[in-house]
Formats: C-alpha cells, sequence, structure tokens
C-alpha cells in the first residue's frame, strides 16, 4: 500500500503537469542570438503567434542571452491558469479587458514607473493597453450577391429574416461562456443598445454556431460554411482577408466595439526588469510602429485624449458584469436568446 501511494504522489506532478500541456493552444520558444543560457521570460497570451512573433523577435534583438517562452490559450483560460499559479508566468496579454482589469485590481500586477500612455488605456500603471481594435460583422460577399451589405445591426437583422434560407445554420460568434473576449464584447453590445438581444434571439432562430475564437470564425467563412460572423476580432479579420476579396469587413455604423488589447506584469515575476522593459518594448513599438508588415498589430490610437467614443476604456465599470449574480443572470438570458 505504501508503494502505491509513493508512486500516486509521484506521478501527480506529471499527470498536472500534461494537464497543463493540453491547455496551450500553442506554445513556443525564441531565443536571443547570444548561448541562450541567460534567463527566460514566461509570457501567457491570448494572442496568435503569428501576430506576436515579430515583436518578440525585435525585442530580443537588443538581448542576445535572453530567450522567451510564448504560450496560448483562450481568455477565460488564462485567468484560471494564472490564478492558479502566478508564479509559473512573468507576463500576461489578453484580449480580455475585464480579467486582465480584475487581475490588476486583485494585486497581480506590478506596477512601472515612467510610461507615458493616455489614462484612458492605462490603470495604476501597471495594466496597458497596447493596441485598439474593432469588433467587427464578417460576411462572405457572395451570400449577399444582388442584396446591400448590412451596415448596422438592424439591417443584420432585416437581412436575416428575409432569407433565413440562405443563413440557416450558418451563423457563427462567440460561445460567451467559455470565451472571456466574447463575453466582455457581448456585455458591451448589451450596455449600449437592446438592439443586441434582438440580434441575439433571431440568430438563435437560425442555429447559431458558436465558436472559442475569432481565427475559427474566419476559416469556416473562408470555407463557405459560415454566412456571417458576428463580433469577430477586426485585426484578426483583416491580416487573414488583406489579398482577397471574398469576405467583408463591417464596422457597424450604430454603436461600434472597440477593445484594447492589454498586458502586465506578474507581481510574483522572478525576472522584474526584463518583464517590465518588454512592457515598455511593447507600447514603443505599437504607439509608432514603422511598418505594420513587421508589427501586425494594430497600434493604439495615437494621442488621442479623451477616449474615443468606442473604445472600452480601463476602469472600475469593466467590473460590472464580472460580479457572479450579473454573470449568471446576462448567461442565462444570452442562452435563452441564443441556444433555443
Amino acid at each position: 500500500m505504501r508503494y502505491i501511494l509513493a508512486l500516486i504522489f509521484a506521478l501527480l506532478p506529471l499527470m498536472a503537469l500534461a494537464q497543463q500541456q493540453e491547455t496551450w493552444e500553442d506554445r513556443a520558444m525564441f531565443h536571443g542570438s547570444g548561448s541562450g543560457s541567460g534567463p527566460t521570460l514566461t509570457i501567457l497570451s491570448s494572442t496568435d503567434r503569428s501576430f506576436f512573433a515579430p515583436i518578440i523577435t525585435s525585442f530580443l534583438a537588443q538581448r542576445p542571452d535572453l530567450s522567451i517562452e510564448y504560450l496560448v490559450s483562450g481568455t477565460a483560460e488564462i485567468d484560471r491558469i494564472f490564478r492558479q499559479d502566478p508564479s509559473g508566468f512573468d507576463l500576461v496579454i489578453s484580449s480580455a479587458m475585464d480579467l486582465q482589469f480584475k487581475l490588476t485590481n486583485d494585486g497581480h500586477a506590478l506596477a512601472i514607473e515612467g510610461v507615458t500612455t493616455p489614462d484612458w488605456a492605462q490603470w495604476r500603471q501597471s495594466l496597458f493597453g497596447f493596441t485598439t481594435e474593432p469588433a467587427a460583422i464578417v460576411v462572405r460577399r457572395a451570400d449577399f450577391a444582388g442584396h446591400s451589405l448590412p451596415q448596422t445591426r438592424q439591417d443584420l437583422i432585416k437581412a436575416l429574416r428575409a432569407r433565413p434560407e440562405v443563413f440557416r445554420n450558418r451563423l457563427g460568434t462567440y460561445d460567451i461562456r467559455q470565451s472571456g473576449l466574447g463575453y466582455l464584447f457581448a456585455t458591451q453590445d448589451a450596455r449600449a443598445s437592446e438592439t443586441y438581444w434582438r440580434l441575439m434571439e433571431v440568430m438563435g432562430s437560425l442555429g447559431t454556431r458558436l465558436y472559442c475564437c475569432s481565427g475559427d470564425m474566419i476559416t469556416d467563412l473562408q470555407k463557405g460554411e459560415l454566412a456571417v460572423a458576428y463580433n469577430v476580432l477586426g485585426s484578426y479579420a483583416a491580416a487573414r482577408t488583406k489579398d482577397s476579396e471574398e469576405l467583408a469587413i463591417i464596422l457597424p455604423a450604430d454603436f461600434p466595439i472597440t477593445m484594447m488589447r492589454s498586458g502586465f506584469v506578474s507581481a510574483q515575476t522572478k525576472q522584474p526588469k526584463h518583464a517590465r522593459d518588454f512592457i515598455r518594448h511593447l507600447l514603443k513599438v505599437q504607439s509608432a510602429p514603422v511598418d505594420p508588415g513587421i508589427f501586425p498589430l494594430p497600434p493604439l490610437i495615437p494621442a488621442l485624449d479623451p477616449r474615443p467614443q468606442s473604445a472600452i476604456g480601463l476602469g472600475p465599470a469593466l467590473m460590472t458584469y464580472l460580479d457572479p449574480l450579473k454573470r449568471r443572470t446576462f448567461l442565462q438570458e444570452w442562452t435563452s436568446a441564443v441556444i433555443q
């Protein structure tokens, strides 16, 4: 019996490691040009490697002995994983502004002095927005041949009702029960207008397909499996369709929603200097990218203060729908509307 118990306890760490490895959507190591014997920064991120690799490479170009481990997971998973092991990660990058804000507000972020950025794009010099990216409606042009493309949510509702046979089971959006970014977009939509709920009911009646992330929605649009994807990250859609006219990216004219991708240094980082330097570098290259092909993420809207009306600011209002009761109520209403 003692042997069996000893074996179980010996295997537990390996089982935990294997379970965590299954969590990563992507995992990559980047090394400076030196020996690679120096420290390693670990970045937990929701941003696809293809977007972030140029920023990491440019940072390491000035630090030959440094290495960076880049781990990609979903926005809700990032919050859960980090809270389980705050000392296991040096930096956290995510598009779920509300979850990032709460982590910062709970004391998990290290302050960085001397960083110049608009007040609405930072919180207590600890959490920093470095992109402004709109939520978009993305449609297949072929499915709207001979018809006007919708420019507002109300236009989209009319289009879906007019030709349900075209759109049945060919609509996509985030599964906000699983996606932190999807939940953020949905709650911001609902705060802006009741039109959001009418749209969700119409989409639900037509058999909407639910997704974890923008990339999968765009892939299914390109394959023709979807005709419309709602609340797709505009930056991902633009990057994937820049050489193609088959998809149209629509920024709703009625009430646009623009989020900020944000980052912070873990308060328990083992590399505080390098981690702070990375945030400074990130903000520098994103504030004035020399070549968008080298730094493909869209920059923060430069030098605008006060905050643009469509941009969600970093502030306590982000925590409204993280209240357990409000979250449960919102998800119940959304489920009733979308999953019919």
